[in-house]
């Protein structure tokens, strides 16, 4: 008697998720600092928000930029908290298709508005350092509303197709996905019909944000060439002062995805904790960290948010 389908293509209403592996009977315990760590970069975003947008002395182009960043660390951070939390409060490893495929779009969305604020933060940088008496005429408030608008869309519109794609295709008996949140080229491998669109159009949204990156580089190498270029050495060092905060948050960034990018094509055994751990680092450690960064390195805000909790700055 012939059956009126294949059994291996099922199509399966659930993923699984991965929580760490291992160390399934801790789940509880690790929640706690997970826990800790999104509180503290929820409470530091709205903090830098609620300063900048309260502050008029801080209503000026960098700022304006710095309050994108934090925009953009609080979508990743309520992006990925719902499954974090699931997993390591109640152990709940279900998630649906549509909820996967809804939060991988704002994931990735997010992720590359992030990149594309950090290039913008980039370019105030170099406009500051190489050409500061047009400064203020370059950037001005409505220039820099238009550009992070226009920034935003982008980030939008190259994202846009990811679910479509994932949604054209069919899944069968492979349900585990490999991070404790969904992203495209993870629940991409698990489709049993062709996934070539989704492959090199997940390629081409990862060189669009890694270009991102390129540019950063070429805007430090023109300021580190303007910088050589003054006389004092007190200027030198005043003019890169400015600069190490988004250093500091470029590195964050984009570190840990160069080192899962590298695991994924050079490791020939890789180790299932390290890229759990990386992947969720990736997720965890830019919000939670650039707001701290941007307070210890920069006096203006360190200034604005002591005065705000009534305490006085050294």
């Amino acid at each position: 008697m012939m059956l009126p389908f294949n059994i291996s293509e099922v199509e399966i209403p659930t993923f699984l998720l991965l929580g760490i592996p291992g160390l399934e009977h801790a789940h509880i315990w690790i929640s706690i600092p997970i826990c800790l760590m999104y509180l503290m970069a929820i409470l530091g975003n709205c903090t830098i928000l609620f300063v900048i947008r309260t502050e008029p002395s801080l209503h000026e182009p960098m700022y304006y930029f710095l309050s994108m960043l934090a925009l953009s660390d609080l979508g990743l951070s309520f992006s990925s908290l719902p499954t974090m939390l699931r997993i390591f409060l109640f152990n709940a490893m279900g998630i649906s298709a549509d909820a996967c495929i809804a939060q991988e779009f704002f994931i990735h969305g997010f992720t590359d508005m992030e990149s594309s604020v950090l290039l913008i933060m980039s370019f105030d940088r170099f406009v500051a350092i190489c050409n500061p008496l047009r400064y203020s005429s370059i950037l001005t408030s409505s220039r820099v509303v238009q550009i992070g608008l226009a920034f935003a869309i982008k980030s939008i519109l190259l994202v846009l197709p990811l679910p479509f794609t994932l949604k054209r295709l069919r899944y069968c008996n492979k349900r585990l996905l490999s991070h404790s949140y969904c992203l495209h080229q993870d629940v991409m491998k698990l489709a049993c019909s062709d996934n070539k669109v989704n492959f090199y159009y997940g390629l081409f949204v990862a060189l669009c944000m890694m270009s991102d990156s390129v540019f950063i580089a070429v805007s430090y190498v023109f300021i580190l060439k303007t910088v050589l270029g003054i006389a004092s050495h007190g200027e030198r060092l005043k003019a890169l002062n400015t600069c190490v905060s988004h250093i500091c948050a470029v590195l964050i960034f984009y570190v840990p995805i160069i080192i899962l990018a590298t695991m994924h094509r050079f490791a020939k055994h890789k180790s299932p904790l390290a890229m759990v751990l990386i992947a969720d680092a990736f997720l965890l450690v830019p919000p939670l960290m650039n707001p701290i960064v941007y307070c210890v390195k920069t006096r203006q805000i360190r200034v604005k948010v002591l005065e705000k909790l009534g305490l006085k700055s050294k």
